[in-house]
């Protein structure tokens, strides 16, 4: 074994100090050759001499001590805040751990029960507030934890919303029509005044009396029946006097009386739809707005652009004009085309949730090509998406002669090899049907691709239109080397290359 190790090290010092405190001499000392070392021992030798320098022996594992290890953080000292006697450290806890004083636990019996209580005095028992005190710090930096909290405020990150409503009865159901009808009777009622008209009749005033403690649905049919004509005439009867402002709709004072636009907001808003007497409930049913919400007429901007003509009155293409620049007539003549339809099934806890992924080209006929993709758990959705997202990624696409490209391209995406040639004039597109869309799209006429390898419909449209993206242009590699480019065919033929 080494003695350079340090476990060699510290194995040699223990011997050397067993040596040195006992009263033989180890046989390794006696085999010693340094001269040093055995003048040193031999000066060392008495007890007394021993006793005062002890030897140093080190550790097997190489961090360093921890006397010598730096903190990481200053730490705050008690001398540092003031806390150096009883009297110092008496006042700083009243100061910052106070008891509950007397109105405050009188404050407390009102809101918890008596066990509660209990619970809450043994708590503060438990804890001396001397102990955190002195064994405690109190960090001040802005990102401490907010180890002491305030349970009198709400913090919606982490607190629940209070229900401050009953639940809803489990036995409610929704109106009928003739409940709705008698609710909104009652409702408008109390907005007619004068001490001689009184509220308006219900439909139980239009019945006999034997039948007027009855519940309606134990009424005969044909006494139900005269009962809603008698009252259908009195409604009408009572509207028309209204609209001729005489009878009991005239006593009714307009400014005082009648509902404003905002009594009726909160009619169609807060009244409940549910038998259950205008109980406010914690219900997940949402209320439905109305389609002309009044007092807020003009306020809103419509999201649909009245300069479309009414081509885009959903407002699907409204964040798309803005990202491109482009008008919604523009947009509609791009030519899109679905290359790659993919059915993809999740398997998750609740079972298989199968979605459509659809790729989609799209181009504007003049040399710029866009590919976008999207997935969904419905067709037409995914298909929308996609296709927004192709017009939106559309870049331009060098083309030569403006018909075919600027020599020979390879692309390999995943195992999917693409290789695109040139082509003169006449040839056309000799190519598979996803790439003849994509070249067409473009305005690309003359070209032929051979496929390699995968045939995989999503690889290969990828590495077409990633090798269409990255084409060289000769004129930089002209520039790149000091030369002229000069195409022959439009020098010798004057320009009729076609």
């Amino acid at each position: 074994m080494s003695a350079a190790r340090p476990a060699a090290r510290s194995i040699f010092s223990r011997r050397l100090a067993a040596a040195v405190s006992g009263p033989a001499p180890s046989p390794l000392l006696a085999a010693a050759p340094s001269t040093t070392r055995t003048s040193s021992l031999s000066s060392s030798s008495t007890p007394a001499a021993a006793a005062t320098a002890p030897p140093t022996c080190h550790q097997f594992h190489s961090s360093a001590q921890l006397n010598a290890r730096r903190p990481r953080f200053k730490n705050v000292r008690a001398a540092e805040m003031g806390l150096v006697n009883d009297k110092k450290i008496v006042q700083f806890t009243r100061q910052k751990f106070p008891r509950y004083s007397f109105e405050e636990m009188a404050e407390l019996e009102k809101r918890y029960s008596p066990e509660q209580m209990e619970s809450l005095k043994a708590g503060e028992f438990a804890i001396n507030p001397r102990d955190l005190t002195v064994q405690g710090r109190l960090r001040t930096d802005p990102y401490r934890m907010p180890y002491i909290d305030d349970f009198s405020d709400i913090q919606p990150i982490i607190d629940r919303r209070p229900r401050r409503q009953p639940p809803p009865d489990p036995m409610a159901r929704f109106m009928n029509m003739d409940e709705f009808t008698n609710d909104l009777v009652e409702w408008a009622g109390k907005f007619v005044t004068g001490p001689v008209t009184g509220n308006l009749k219900k439909l139980v005033d239009f019945v006999p009396k034997e039948y007027k403690k009855v519940a309606e649905g134990e009424w005969p049919g044909d006494v139900r029946d005269r009962a809603r004509a008698s009252f259908n005439a009195y409604i009408q009867a009572a509207a028309a006097r209204g609209a001729k402002g005489d009878g009991d709709m005239a006593a009714r004072d307009s400014s005082a009386g009648s509902p404003t636009d905002s009594d009726i907001l909160e009619y169609i808003l807060e009244r409940s739809a549910w038998n259950d007497k205008g109980l406010n409930a914690n219900s997940s049913l949402a209320p439905a707005l109305p389609n002309k919400v009044p007092g807020v007429a003009g306020l809103y901007k419509n999201a649909i652009d009245p300069d479309d003509k009414g081509m885009d009155d959903t407002g699907i293409y409204q964040d798309l004009k803005r990202r491109t620049g482009m008008s919604v007539q523009e947009i509609m003549d791009i030519t899109v085309k679905v290359l790659v339809r993919r059915f993809v099934t999740n398997q998750t806890r609740l079972g298989k949730v199968q979605s459509t992924a659809i790729l989609v080209i799209a181009g504007n006929r003049n040399g710029w090509l866009g590919m976008g993709s999207a997935k969904s758990t419905e067709p037409a959705v995914a298909s929308e998406k996609a296709k927004l997202l192709a017009i939106r990624n559309m870049r331009p696409i060098r083309r030569y002669e403006n018909r075919t490209i600027y020599g020979a391209l390879e692309e390999k995406v995943s195992g999917s090899v693409v290789q695109l040639f040139p082509r003169p004039p006449g040839f056309g597109l000799r190519v598979p049907h996803r790439i003849f869309e994509m070249c067409r799209a473009a305005g690309i006429q003359d070209l032929s691709a051979k496929i390699t390898r995968s045939r995989n419909p999503l690889n290969t449209v990828k590495a077409a239109y990633e090798a269409l993206l990255n084409q060289i242009d000769p004129d930089e590699l002209a520039r790149g080397r000091g030369k002229k480019l000069i195409d022959v065919r439009k020098v010798y033929y004057g320009g009729a290359v076609y």
